[in-house]
């Protein structure tokens, strides 16, 4: 959360010594060294909003951090606190807007967090929110009858976004942590444009046929066969920046964008699709989000593989005579890890 990188001030800030003394907020300090990044907050205030229309009840469950970049440096070093807005004040902040103003996604009370603190305090010079979302979702009915016959695994009520003839609880939800909606919203008082980034963390998916991996590099080094048909198992963590938010439903869109990835992985349910390479299936899912969703101007994915290896029977052919194709042995470390970022020429990104 907020990571930052380290870097070196440029050469266009370097300055003589009376003159870094003298701008230091009065403060004498060694010319060579200068507080090249700083910030503070408040980070995972836990926030559940209950809104109440009638007999049905909606939930928004938040962790939020809230970090503060201030113009002046005198609280490092002068030890003066008095521009700081206490990380306590902040974390109220949290609880009191949501109250005013209720929730209605995670990008949006962030951006309500950040333009609150810069319309507040004039002193602030950037504010920066992280959202991460609580996966509630309704219960539906079948969830609540009582049944003998139901396989495990091959429920009716798995999909929770999509909208039928089931019955959903009025006011009953179940955590289903499929994967992790968050957002950044970073808001600086001398850019107009606010930079708003979306992101799905942890969605694991497997599929037992349809992905390959041949004709790669074979040298010297190489000890891995071509991979006809494999089982294709990966972690998808994968954000993506708007240059648009005015015209976006960001709930609609993340769950655009976890369903392209779902499709380009799986496929149509009862024929699937076939997988080159890990990098192409990425890289299809990248392309049909900057397709759909004209508002997101750059994307970028992880896919590590996760591995299932199979369990070597030919030492124990009296007792399981044949080849195996059953039996697997999960290896996640060590593993291939795959990653790009697609971008629509011509635009600059924060990702």
């Amino acid at each position: 959360m907020f990571a930052t990188p380290l870097r070196q001030p440029s050469s266009g800030s370097n300055r003589t010594a009376a003159s870094a003394s003298a701008s230091l907020d009065g403060q004498e300090t060694p010319f060579q060294y200068e507080i090249t990044d700083h910030g503070y907050g408040k980070d995972a205030v836990k926030v559940l909003h209950v809104s109440r229309k009638g007999p049905v009840h909606t939930i928004q469950e938040f962790e939020v951090g809230t970090h503060l970049k201030l113009y002046s440096k005198k609280d490092y070093y002068q030890g003066n606190n008095s521009d700081i807005v206490a990380t306590d004040s902040q974390k109220n902040t949290v609880y009191l807007l949501a109250k005013k103003y209720g929730i209605e996604s995670p990008e949006k009370f962030a951006l309500l967090l950040g333009q609150h603190f810069l319309k507040k305090y004039s002193h602030v010079e950037e504010a920066h929110i992280h959202v991460e979302t609580y996966p509630w979702q309704r219960v539906c009915q079948e969830e609540t009858k009582a049944s003998t016959t139901s396989v495990v695994g091959q429920g009716s009520c798995n999909n929770f976004s999509s909208i039928d003839n089931r019955s959903l609880h009025n006011h009953a939800f179940i955590f289903t942590p499929t994967a992790l909606h968050y957002c950044d919203v970073v808001i600086r008082r001398q850019d107009p444009k606010q930079t708003v980034i979306t992101g799905i963390k942890g969605l694991r998916v497997l599929k037992t046929t349809q992905s390959s991996f041949v004709n790669f590099v074979n040298d010297e080094f190489r000890s891995l066969p071509d991979q006809y048909d494999r089982i294709f198992s990966t972690v998808v963590d994968c954000s993506w920046e708007y240059s648009d938010t005015d015209t976006v439903n960001f709930s609609r869109a993340w769950q655009q964008v976890k369903n392209i990835i779902l499709r380009n992985f799986a496929g149509d349910p009862q024929v699937g699709v076939s997988s080159p390479s890990v990098q192409h299936t990425l890289y299809l899912s990248e392309k049909q989000v900057l397709d759909v969703i004209p508002q997101v101007s750059v994307i970028s994915m992880t896919m590590p593989n996760k591995h299932y290896f199979n369990f070597d029977t030919k030492p124990f052919q009296q007792i399981v005579p044949g080849d195996n194709n059953e039996v697997f042995i999960p290896v996640d470390k060590p593993h291939g890890t795959i990653y790009a970022q697609l971008a629509r020429k011509n635009l600059n990104s924060h990702l």
